[in-house]
């Protein structure tokens, strides 16, 4: 299968309308969101066929593979972003982190992700921005696409928290579900974790807080701070070039080796291990 590669950044493409999707089946090594500009037809996502038309927003992942069948002629639109793009970059958190927990909360998400028409039209407008202002070379110009890009994936965070959160309240009850809010906000900050810490803020004593939590979602709620770390620092040795040692001061691990003894237990490898063996599979 081919695979698509990101030599910088971000990328904005605006395709011709077609008639005919003229690519097969491929895989990418990066973030991309697809904006269907008009057309209609189906978009098949690691096997899962997905009906697509005019307005629609998808967001592939890294690892992920998809092809188009055109029904009507269809022009697309991409945005492809890696990690790199967010460095020293102040929506990193409110945007980079949410698709993070977002992958990790629901196994990734395939459909149409912009929810309701406000947002819809939000997105339609910064796009047509993006498409006066590209190709262009006025004063400015580069500036404002930047900051018409992350316009655009700002929307897309917040319809991504909104997304996670009817999930977690299809599945849980509204306790239960505000723990996991909470978890997954504080989960680079261990001192917030402590049972003591949340069964106090949510009137649940230290004692039973993990049985609590375990009779409403299926694991204690130590179970799930640890498998959600987990899935966050794979993110982190999968899709960025973060250094092991930051990535162990990110997630408030006293130090490399504490990072190290840690994931070995939960995956059976060392973070560089895991690193170099998907690296391998990508490559």
């Amino acid at each position: 299968m081919k695979k698509d590669y990101l030599q910088q950044p971000f990328e904005l493409v605006l395709k011709e309308p077609m008639d005919v999707c003229p690519r097969g089946e491929h895989s990418i090594s990066f973030f991309e969101l697809v904006y269907i500009v008009s057309g209609s037809g189906f978009q098949n996502i690691n096997g899962n066929e997905f009906g697509y038309k005019e307005g629609h927003v998808f967001l592939l992942k890294p690892e992920d593979s998809h092809r188009f069948t055109f029904e009507t002629t269809t022009q697309l639109f991409f945005i492809r972003f890696n990690r790199v793009f967010f460095q020293n970059n102040t929506i990193e958190n409110t945007f980079f982190k949410r698709i993070e927990q977002a992958f990790s909360a629901i196994n990734g998400f395939q459909s149409c992700i912009i929810n309701g028409e406000e947002d819809k039209k939000t997105i339609e407008h910064l796009m047509n921005g993006l498409f006066l202002e590209m190709g262009k070379e006025k004063l400015y110009s580069h500036e404002i696409i930047y900051l018409l890009v992350q316009s655009v994936l700002t929307v897309v965070a917040r319809n991504l928290i909104q997304k996670t959160t009817l999930i977690i309240d299809e599945k849980t009850e509204d306790k239960a579900a505000n723990m996991i809010h909470y978890v997954q906000g504080n989960i680079y900050h261990p001192e917030k974790l402590k049972s003591e810490k949340i069964g106090k803020l949510f009137g649940v004593s230290k004692t039973y807080v993990g049985r609590y939590f375990k009779n409403k979602t299926g694991k204690t709620l130590s179970e799930y701070i640890t498998d959600y770390k987990t899935k966050l620092i794979e993110n982190r040795l999968k899709y960025s070039e973060m250094r092991i040692n930051e990535i162990a001061d990110e997630f408030g691990f006293t130090d490399k080796s504490h990072l190290n003894r840690f994931f070995k237990k939960m995956n059976g490898v060392s973070p560089s291990t895991f690193r170099n063996e998907n690296f391998k599979k990508n490559s």
